[in-house]
């Protein structure tokens, strides 16, 4: 029972960091509610705002492979995970204190290459450690999405209780000082060894090769449409929450909604259904799960002038709200369940550099191009300027809504589970050797 609960702890404090700033960041970025820059707000545009969301996705193409190739096969992952963390503490710690865009950019680059590529070795030491990862897993990672409530909740709290700091982002001070306790307790991990002795000294090669698999070549391409999209939810969400009225200071508690309803799939639905319903049934609720949320928010947004005209009530704004747990299944049937599935595709020689694949697809390609997307259709849909500016939020929210539909569709009509496991990808890896 040791080893479990440092490994939640971990997670608790890896996605505590992601939590502290990814849901708010977006609204601080951005204008006030009259479209001009004070101690809260930025004023930056659309494309400016996308452009530093991107830089962990971007990140997330470039690093996870080196760090995946060295915790495979010359540096322990614990210790790869600690120095990782304590010197993207002192990045965020910076940029906290940043104003203008460049100097914000260039200390978010900084943060995403040393956080990217935690994403995967978090979860690549969780698997080397447990003994039944499709049972265990979800147990270990809701403690992730915990984290990520709490730290919700304590940015919340701070706002309610004190005043903002002169120039300063709450959210990138408090996401630093997450990471450089987790850089400490990282050396506290489970002592996770590389492999030294496999035949290919190349690791993330070995991982390439599994596309030769069509399933799993088919998943990852979805997968990849889909981390598009997400980049709607992560970046849009705050701001949209501000033009349905909801004060600034409650938007972290909101959000946290999302997380909550993550911790019941996770914990209570992901152990029981997933032997039971088997990945590809997983999957394809979480697929469905995307287009059905999207297409609340851009109800929510179509029916808001109603509401405030005729009832002088918000009905949208409670309609989006209680959309919000539809995050469990879209996130965890879907990711959660896709870094069981690559694990299981994975030999034990390759595992970090498959998880660094998966980073490399979604949370790297995809989050990236979804996150300049995201900017780009908030601007094609905004006309007007400051104060004057005015957002179809209908418009961009059918966006994500349309693309997700055709990836349900698609992933319905094409993949089918494998029940091989780890042995079919070794057989074709073996295949190419000979």
């Amino acid at each position: 029972m040791g080893y479990r609960w440092r490994l939640s702890s971990m997670m608790f404090l890896q996605y505590a960091i992601w939590g502290a700033w990814a849901p708010v960041l977006g609204a601080y970025l951005g204008p006030n509610e009259h479209g001009m820059r004070d101690a809260t707000h930025l004023a930056l545009s659309g494309v400016q705002t996308g452009l530093i969301f991107s830089l962990l996705p971007l990140a997330t193409i470039v690093s996870p492979f080196i760090f995946g190739q060295i915790a495979d096969r010359y540096i322990a992952t614990q210790r790869v995970l600690a120095a990782a963390h304590f010197c993207g503490g002192l990045a965020l710690l910076g940029m906290a204190f940043q104003r203008d865009f460049s100097g914000m950019m260039w200390l978010m680059l900084v943060s995403s290459l040393l956080y990217a590529p935690t994403l995967a070795l978090s979860n690549s030491i969780c698997f080397h450690n447990l003994r039944d990862p499709e049972r265990e897993f979800g147990g270990l990672r809701v403690w992730g999405t915990i984290g990520w409530i709490i730290a919700g909740w304590l940015l919340a709290l701070w706002r309610s209780h004190f005043s903002t700091i002169e120039g300063t982002a709450d959210s990138l001070l408090l996401a630093g000082v997450f990471a450089l306790i987790l850089g400490v307790f990282s050396l506290a991990l489970p002592d996770t060894p590389p492999k030294r002795e496999s035949a290919n000294p190349l690791a993330f090669v070995e991982a390439f090769r599994l596309f030769k698999n069509r399933n799993f070549a088919i998943f990852m391409a979805i997968s990849f449409i889909v981390g598009t999209e997400l980049e709607f939810y992560y970046i849009l969400t705050s701001p949209f929450l501000e033009h349905l009225r909801v004060a600034g200071s409650r938007i972290p508690l909101v959000m946290t909604i999302a997380q909550l309803a993550e911790i019941f799939t996770m914990a209570v639905l992901l152990p029981k259904w997933l032997p039971w319903l088997g990945a590809r049934r997983m999957l394809a609720v979480g697929a469905i799960a995307w287009p059905i949320r999207y297409a609340i928010f851009a109800l929510g947004a179509a029916i808001w002038p109603i509401g405030r005209m005729l009832f002088n009530v918000d009905y949208s704004t409670i309609l989006v709200i209680a959309s919000l747990p539809l995050h469990g299944f879209c996130y965890v049937f879907f990711f959660v369940v896709g870094f069981i599935y690559v694990d299981s595709m994975a030999s034990k020689d390759i595992k970090a550099s498959a998880q660094s694949l998966v980073a490399l697809v979604v949370l790297g390609l995809g989050r990236y191009l979804g996150s300049i997307f995201a900017g780009a259709i908030k601007d094609q849909f905004t006309s007007g300027a400051g104060a004057q500016a005015v957002t179809n939020w209908q418009g961009v929210f059918l966006v994500p809504c349309a693309l997700t539909v055709i990836c349900a569709i698609a992933f319905l009509v094409a993949f089918r589970e494998e029940k091989a496991g780890a042995p079919a990808a070794e057989e074709a890896t073996a295949k190419v050797e000979a």
